[in-house]
């Protein structure tokens, strides 16, 4: 039954994908975490006997939703590459890959040093994609207003080289900046130390070859994070997140110019992963919880879609 709903709601989606085109998808699943205490993170939230009762029915239920979101997304053809934010560990990447289509996706992951234990993510359909190299970029960021002696080691991007069809070469980069958290502007140096991380690594590929092409996507958690040499792709919709009635693009692409030439971005926000927002009025994500009442919601970010024909 669950594959006979995918398939109505594939029927009715607004996006579609050629077989030479490229669907690369950007998505902040929002807290995947697997029930499983894990005994080095700070997770204890999203067990069974943590706050919000985490058990494995909602797991498994919520593994199936992001994956319904991402087939609805790639219709018959199948999204191609997905960069995933707020992945708690291997096995939650892993068990989203089997549920996708078993056996059609391949994924690379590092844990990071997050103290919630939440990761980026990189999925990829085998078929079209052969990873060539990938590394964890570490960011250390200095606390130099709080202590001389602590730092904060926040999520790492995710650096994946990969050959595309067996002739194109793409570079991308996943990324989950810092939060907002204690206030946009008290908080930008930290996204600005996490940045520097991702235009060196982005610098060094080019200068390596100037004309590389190159992907970089994620939940910046801002509207004016830029990336020297790339494009930062206008992308059609209200927004990815919305708070306090007001939707903003906390989530982007940003690619090389060879890139964007050959591309569209959009927001995939078709009305069924969203919910009516009663206090500010129109839609708002439709997520797993509404504070900590369970609601079988899906995140309460919207995924982001790059076309790219070659």
């Amino acid at each position: 039954m669950r594959f006979f709903l995918i398939g109505i709601v594939v029927l009715a989606g607004v996006l579609t994908a050629s077989a030479d085109s490229l669907c690369v998808v950007s998505y902040n699943v929002e807290n995947l975490f697997h029930p499983d205490k894990d005994s080095i993170t700070n997770d204890g939230e999203w067990t069974p006997d943590g706050e919000r009762h985490w058990s494995f029915a909602r797991y498994n239920r919520k593994v199936e939703n992001i994956a319904r979101v991402l087939t609805n997304i790639g219709e018959w053809s199948g999204v191609d590459v997905v960069g995933l934010q707020e992945t708690e560990n291997a096995a939650v990447v892993k068990k989203l890959c089997y549920t996708l289509r078993r056996g059609e996706y391949g994924f690379v992951h590092y844990d990071s040093p997050d103290r919630r234990g939440i990761d980026v993510a990189l999925i990829y359909k085998k078929s079209r994609i052969d990873t060539l190299s990938s590394k964890a970029l570490s960011i250390l960021i200095q606390r130099e207003r709080l202590s001389q002696h602590s730092d904060l080691r926040t999520r790492d991007i995710l650096y994946v080289s990969a050959l595309v069809d067996k002739k194109d070469t793409i570079h991308f980069f996943v990324c989950h900046l810092p939060s907002q958290r204690g206030g946009a502007a008290e908080s930008a140096w930290k996204r600005e130390a996490a940045k520097e991380t991702l235009q060196q690594a982005v610098d060094s590929v080019q200068e390596t070859n100037k004309d590389a092409k190159i992907i970089v996507m994620g939940d910046m958690n801002s509207e004016d994070i830029r990336v020297s040499g790339l494009v930062d792709e206008r992308m059609r919709g209200n927004g990815t997140h919305k708070y306090q009635g007001r939707w903003t693009y906390l989530d982007h692409f940003y690619v090389s110019p060879s890139i964007h030439e050959v591309s569209t971005a959009r927001v995939y926000d078709a009305q069924w992963i969203q919910e009516n927002d009663e206090k500010y009025l129109g839609l708002k994500p439709h997520r797993t919880y509404n504070g900590f009442t369970y609601q079988n919601g899906y995140s309460d970010h919207l995924p982001i879609v790059l076309m790219v024909s070659f």
